[in-house]
C-alpha cells in the first residue's frame, strides 16, 4: 500500500477499497450479483428514457422529470459499480487518489440530484391535482427547464465545495477504506488534518438538501390528499392516486434506504454492516425505480410496449 507523510499531499498514490467482504470464496458471487443488478439498472433506466423520448404522449412535464431521474439513477450506479467489479475481477483493491476524489464527487452529486428531482416531481403533481386548470400555464417548458437546470447547478456546486475542502486534507499511513466505494465520511476518517469544516459542511448540507426537500414533498402531498378528498367522482380519485402512487413509492424507497444507512452507521461500529446497508441506496434503489414506474403507470407501460414492438419489427 502506498501512502504519504502528513503535509506531503502529492505523495498520495492510492487508497485501498476493502469491499463488502474479504472472503475469497464470496467474490465470484458478489461479482455476479452486482454485475446482474448493474445491467438491469442500466437497461431498465435506458428503456424508460427511450420510451419517454420516442412517445409524443409522454412529452409532458411529469415524464420530462422522470427521464432526468432515470438518467441520474443510471449514472449513479455507473459511478460506483464498474470500479467495484474491476477490483473484484483483477483482485486489486487499489484506487488512485484522483479516482477516489472523482468517486466521492459523483457519490454526492447524484443523490443530491435525486433528492431535488423528487421534490420537483412532487411540486409537479401538486400543481396538476390542486390547480389542474392552470397546470399547462404554470408548468410551461421554460419553468421545467429552469427547475432541472437549478437542480443540476445546486448538485454541481455543492459537490465541488465538498471536494475543494477535501483537497486541502493530509492523509497518513492508513489508507484502507472499509467500503466498496469512496464514500465521503469514510475517506474523511483517514485524514490526519482537522476535518471540522468538512464535517460542519456535511451536517449543514444534509439539513438543507435533505430535510427541506422532504418538507416540500410532505407539504405537496398533504395538499394533494386534501384535494383528492374533495373530489366527487371516484374516477378522478383513482386517476390522481395512480399518478402519485409511483412517485410516492420511489420517494419512500429513496428516503427509507437513506435513513436506514444513517441509522445503521449510528448504531453499529461495524463498517461491513454499513457497507451492506449502503448497497440499498447505491445499487438496489436505482435498479427498482424503472420497475416501479413501468408496473404502476399505464402510460409508461404502454410506451414501453410500443417501443419494444417497434424494435422487434425492425429486426
Amino acid at each position: 500500500m502506498r501512502y504519504m507523510e502528513a503535509g506531503n499531499q502529492t505523495g498520495i498514490l492510492e487508497f485501498v477499497l476493502l469491499g463488502l467482504s474479504g472472503d475469497p470464496e464470496l467474490q465470484p458471487f458478489i461479482f455476479g450479483l452486482f454485475l446482474s443488478m448493474y445491467l438491469v439498472t442500466v437497461l431498465g433506466n435506458l428503456l424508460i428514457i427511450l420510451a419517454i423520448c420516442s412517445d409524443p404522449h409522454l412529452h409532458t412535464p411529469m415524464y420530462f422529470f422522470l427521464s432526468n431521474l432515470s438518467l441520474v439513477d443510471m449514472c449513479f450506479s455507473t459511478a460506483i459499480v464498474p470500479k467495484m467489479l474491476v477490483n473484484i475481477h483483477t483482485e486489486n483493491k487499489a484506487i488512485s487518489y484522483m479516482d477516489c476524489l472523482t468517486q466521492v464527487y459523483f457519490s454526492m452529486f447524484f443523490p443530491i440530484l435525486d433528492t431535488l428531482l423528487l421534490t420537483v416531481m412532487a411540486y409537479d403533481r401538486f400543481v396538476a391535482i390542486c390547480h389542474p386548470l392552470h397546470y399547462t400555464v404554470i408548468m410551461n417548458p421554460r419553468l421545467c427547464g429552469l427547475l432541472v437546470f437549478v437542480t443540476w447547478f445546486i448538485g454541481v456546486m455543492t459537490s465541488l465545495l465538498h471536494i475543494s475542502l477535501m483537497m486541502h486534507l493530509n492523509f497518513c499511513s492508513n489508507l484502507e477504506i472499509p467500503h466498496f466505494f469512496c464514500e465521503l465520511t469514510q475517506v474523511l476518517k483517514l485524514a490526519c488534518s482537522d476535518t471540522f469544516l468538512n464535517s460542519t459542511l456535511i451536517y449543514f448540507m444534509t439539513g438543507v438538501l435533505g430535510v427541506f426537500p422532504l418538507v416540500g414533498i410532505l407539504f405537496s402531498y398533504s395538499q394533494i390528499a386534501s384535494s383528492i378528498r374533495k373530489m366527487s367522482s371516484s374516477g378522478g380519485k383513482q386517476k390522481a392516486f395512480s399518478t402519485c402512487g409511483s412517485h410516492l413509492s420511489v420517494v419512500s424507497l429513496f428516503y427509507g434506504t437513506g435513513v436506514g444507512v444513517h441509522f445503521t452507521s449510528a448504531v453499529t461500529h461495524s463498517p461491513q454492516k454499513v457497507s451492506v446497508a449502503s448497497v440499498m441506496y447505491t445499487v438496489v434503489t436505482p435498479m427498482l425505480n424503472p420497475f416501479i414506474y413501468s408496473l404502476r403507470n399505464k402510460d409508461v407501460k404502454g410506451a414501453l410496449g410500443r417501443l419494444l414492438s417497434r424494435a422487434t419489427s425492425c429486426l
